[in-house]
């Protein structure tokens, strides 16, 4: 069980939990070059579907992943023949994806290979799975990924990737730890809130943010209350909250209103030197996960 004298010090070691560590990253590099490796091998050049690039994308690759990472997500482009997408894959993304899983089956020696809507996973016995999101690139620089029922969908993770880093200096503070720690506080209690739409939630919360985990927190929670619409900054998905249900928003919204009230106690007790109650507060907050008093 890890301990912590102060809130400050608290945050720091929760802070060191929650960020994949240096083995992990290790790890999921080598995990992402044996994939390709594959890729390689079984989408070469000359071939009517041929592999050209590959990027980490979705948490890990925006660098907002929170511990255990379970899964990697690897946008891949395979590039279709003009006269194979115009007769065959343009009117059938699942064909393109069944391809793509059948071939990748060929050549992997990975157990199980599967599709699952709209990338193809390999599957790991230690639990560390490979989403592959297969796509073609379009001429506008955007990509065409199978969208889980035969059409294609227009996406763009670089762009979500650099929204969120130029936030990030724009208010000249770690933006990402904060991400991390309202993941915390979303998985804490019941996950309702999607990962992309969290981390754009965070994004647009902040005119500034300083070097107080603890502030920065208590503002996300009530900014976001009665708030929880906001859009695609690439122009892609319209309003994130779309998947919400009037009941889950409203269960939503009752998490970031209990979480601010105590979060506003927390700080009250922090600042008349009760730590030992702020750190109890915090965890309810951020689950058990977040150190104890001691």
């Amino acid at each position: 069980m890890r301990m912590a004298l102060t809130v400050a010090s608290a945050f720091n070691e929760f802070d060191s939990v929650v960020k994949p560590s240096p083995a992990t990253w290790t790890k999921v590099c080598e995990r992402r070059d044996a994939v390709l490796k594959v890729i390689g091998k079984a989408f070469p050049a000359g071939g009517d579907i041929r592999y050209q690039s590959a990027k980490i994308i979705g948490s890990l690759g925006r660098n907002t992943a929170c511990r255990p990472v379970d899964d990697i997500d690897l946008m891949v482009y395979l590039h279709i023949d003009a006269d194979l997408w115009a007769q065959k894959y343009r009117g059938d993304s699942s064909e393109f994806l069944y391809r793509v899983r059948r071939v990748l089956n060929e050549h992997s020696p990975v157990r199980k290979v599967g599709a699952r809507g709209q990338a193809v996973r390999f599957f790991y016995v230690d639990g560390l799975s490979v989403d592959v999101a297969p796509v073609e690139k379009y001429t506008s620089g955007n990509y065409g990924i199978p969208d889980g029922s035969g059409n294609w969908l227009t996406t763009n993770p670089v762009k979500h990737e650099t929204y969120l880093t130029e936030r990030n200096d724009a208010v000249s503070g770690d933006l990402k730890k904060i991400i991390r720690f309202a993941k915390k506080w979303n998985k804490a209690h019941s996950s309702r809130l999607a990962s992309f739409h969290l981390e754009m939630m965070v994004a647009r919360t902040y005119g500034t943010l300083g070097g107080n985990s603890r502030t920065a927190l208590r503002l996300f929670f009530d900014y976001n209350l009665y708030n929880l619409s906001v859009q695609d900054p690439a122009g892609f998905s319209g309003d994130l909250s779309s998947y919400l249900t009037q009941s889950n928003r409203d269960a939503v919204n009752d998490g970031l209103k209990a979480a601010r009230d105590r979060a506003d106690l927390a700080l009250a007790a922090e600042n008349r030197g009760d730590h030992r109650e702020a750190i109890r507060l915090w965890r309810i907050i951020l689950g058990n996960d977040f150190p104890i008093f001691g």
